[in-house]
């Protein structure tokens, strides 16, 4: 999501008049630097600010977290800004330390509670995070896509969209119940843990999903697998996770009802997805 620059009344909440901004790239958001301050745009005001409060305190044994920096008024969101401290890198394909760095967020994040905006249902008109809402609930509700039945987004799905759909349908005969609790995950992690040589891998933000712990690692997996050019053994490296297979199995029912749904998503998305079906279909 590329961004117009933030406007100098925006800068000046952060403190940062005077200093021109970079534009950086998708794992800061669309962020522009500002010396060792980055401005990011905000998708959905709740969620920004309850991820900068996290991570202000929030302690993740080797994982740099970009740490939030308040407006001069105390605030962490400004006029649909935030601001966080730069930390050096970029993505890599480094897929087994991403989760890793999965694993030891989640050890963290587990005393968390849930915040309120995670038991919202999807509202319309629909913003991009509810097509993420919606796309975690058709993964785990009895009848997948059965809360979005109906809805305009579901209704206007490309070719490969419906193929999508198709898939989700194969695939949730092939559920069973799982017993791993659910907690605060971030859901996202693909593309946004940022290396830089031996340092600790950088997180420079937090996508809450209540779900178990697993299946953010799921998460990753399959979006290294459809479109990271991860080797397939990254699926059995990883199969001591707890109830492994339906966490995948879920993961990928996410990520295809996302593809189904987005507005913006595209045809050269979908073969990677369902060649990872096929991968974890053989472990079922």
């Amino acid at each position: 999501m590329s961004s117009a620059e933030p406007p100098e009344h925006v800068r000046s909440t952060f403190g940062l008049r005077g200093v021109e901004p970079v534009p950086l790239g998708s794992e800061w958001d669309g962020g522009w630097r500002c010396g060792d301050v980055v401005l990011s745009p905000v998708a959905d005001h709740a969620r920004a600010a309850w991820s900068a409060k996290v991570r202000e305190t929030l302690s993740v044994d080797g994982v740099r977290l970009a740490r939030p920096v308040r407006g001069t008024d105390g605030r962490y969101v400004a006029s649909g800004w935030r601001a966080d401290t730069f930390i050096e890198g970029t993505p890599e394909p480094r897929h087994d330390e991403v989760v890793s760095v999965s694993l030891r967020l989640h050890t963290a994040t587990a005393q968390l509670e849930r915040p309120r905006f995670l038991a919202q249902p999807p509202v319309a008109p629909w913003v991009d995070v509810d097509v993420f809402v919606a796309a975690d609930r058709s993964a785990w509700e009895a009848v997948p896509l059965r809360s979005v039945r109906g809805s305009a987004q579901l209704e206007s799905t490309s070719p490969d969209g419906q193929r999508s759909v198709e898939l989700i349908g194969q695939l949730a005969t092939l559920r069973k119940p799982v017993e791993t609790p659910a907690q605060l995950v971030h859901g996202d992690l693909f593309g946004t843990v940022l290396f830089t040589g031996t340092a600790a891998p950088g997180l420079t933000d937090i996508t809450p999903y209540w779900r178990p712990a697993p299946w953010a690692a799921g998460v990753a997996v399959v979006d290294a697998l459809s479109w990271g050019g991860a080797d397939d053994g990254l699926i059995e490296r990883w199969e001591d996770l707890p109830e492994w297979p339906q966490m995948l199995l879920r993961a990928l029912m996410f990520r295809l009802a996302v593809h189904a749904l987005h507005p913006r998503s595209t045809a050269e998305a979908f073969p990677g997805l369902a060649r990872t079906a096929d991968l974890v279909r053989l472990i079922l």
